[in-house]
């Protein structure tokens, strides 16, 4: 009889009690799995920037907050704070105006491996002793007051009209929960033989839409009752370019074929039963444009000054291409620094390490044809609000 790991079905219980990118700086964790996020980040920097130059200057004597929705726990949220900073700052300058001060708010679910992101954080400048230009020149030093904060951002975090700017990025594809109709036996959009929404029927693709826009929509109105007037926000996610929302392209292939066959692997080695493998999925929905949009304009509340499908590229940074071993390790890290939290809680630790040993073997041996396949298509968003 198949072991039952620690009997935990995912699905059925609130994810944000559980889930979060992999916390620590080991193998697998987020911070040491997040090139791939950085590098398509600082490709997308003219279109931040785009969107920095749109907010509304709020008066100098009114420290000027800055949040980072879904900042995880590697370096990339604090490089993307400072950019931001830095220019906001240009702005005042430029218009003849002394900087404010600046907050920065790190928000992301409980669970968040905050101790990691926060021993990352440069030391504060010393405001007393200058400047808040001798502040930002301040070598390895940051320019403005941190603090994390714990919560969905599907639901309030912040005051009314206190918030000039929200930027997220990679976080707005999870969604708060697996459908329940996809892990109910009784409905047509059970996802029988699964764990992702790729290749699945088309009844199951509705109730992942359906998820998604419900989950969009209670973040727009969240957000909306927290920004200043004049404030804006920079949305980055994971989109698609086809109209079939069962075709999910790059994710499709990340955790639609090696994850999933490694899935089909324990199930058939006798370690895992059907119903283990069929009460999991990958809480994930690549969006098309049209998707979001129809969101955006229900709210009612956001101008859209910029939506656009971005290519960002492969998720997977190797050094050496040729190395089908590395490619592997890649691959399965890849999964595991986004998704191990979830697989762990679902069969348990031994036997997700199974599970991954599986992904890598599965990507060793098809190394050439994920490096050329397996790429990844963003949805970027600027949104005022006036």
């Amino acid at each position: 009889m198949a072991p039952k790991g620690d009997n935990v079905v995912v699905s059925n219980i609130k994810l944000e009690r559980i889930f979060s990118m992999k916390g620590g700086k080991g193998e697998a964790s987020y911070a040491n799995n997040s090139q791939a996020q950085a590098i398509h980040a600082r490709s997308m920097l003219h279109l931040l920037k785009e969107t920095l130059d749109s907010v509304q200057l709020s008066s100098p004597d009114v420290p000027f907050v800055v949040v980072d929705l879904g900042c995880s726990s590697g370096s990339n949220t604090i490089y993307i704070v400072d950019v931001i900073i830095k220019h906001i700052t240009k702005r005042y300058e430029a218009s003849g105006i002394d900087p404010p001060e600046f907050s920065a708010f790190f928000s992301d679910l409980p669970s968040n491996d905050f101790n990691t992101l926060f021993q990352l954080l440069p030391p504060l400048a010393n405001y007393g002793a200058g400047s808040m230009e001798e502040c930002l020149a301040a070598d390895n030093h940051r320019s403005y007051f941190a603090a994390g904060v714990p919560g969905s951002f599907y639901r309030r975090l912040f005051p009314s009209r206190s918030i000039d700017l929200f930027h997220s990025a990679f976080s707005l594809h999870w969604l708060s929960q697996v459908p329940e109709s996809v892990v109910d036996k009784r409905s047509t959009a059970y996802n029988k033989g699964r764990v992702f929404i790729h290749g699945a029927e088309e009844c199951t693709a509705k109730a992942y839409k359906k998820q998604y826009q419900t989950d969009l929509a209670s973040f727009l109105r969240a957000r909306s009752k927290e920004m200043k007037k004049g404030s804006s926000m920079f949305l980055v996610c994971l989109g698609r370019t086809s109209v079939d929302p069962t075709d999910q392209g790059g994710p499709g292939i990340l955790f639609g074929t090696h994850f999933q066959d490694a899935w089909d692997d324990l199930l058939q080695e006798g370690l895992i039963t059907s119903e283990k493998r069929d009460t999991f999925n990958i809480p994930v929905y690549a969006s098309s444009l049209q998707d979001f949009k129809e969101v955006v304009e229900a709210d009612g509340s956001f101008t859209i000054n910029k939506l656009e499908i971005f290519k960002g590229g492969s998720p997977l940074v190797v050094n050496q291409p040729d190395d089908a071993a590395e490619v592997g390790r890649a691959l399965a890290n890849s999964c595991r620094s986004v998704a191990g939290v979830l697989v762990d809680a679902h069969i348990g630790e031994k036997l997700s390490g199974e599970l991954f040993s599986r992904v890598e073997k599965r990507g060793t041996s098809h190394a050439k044809e994920l490096l050329e396949k397996l790429q990844f298509y963003h949805i970027v968003a600027s949104l005022s609000f006036s």
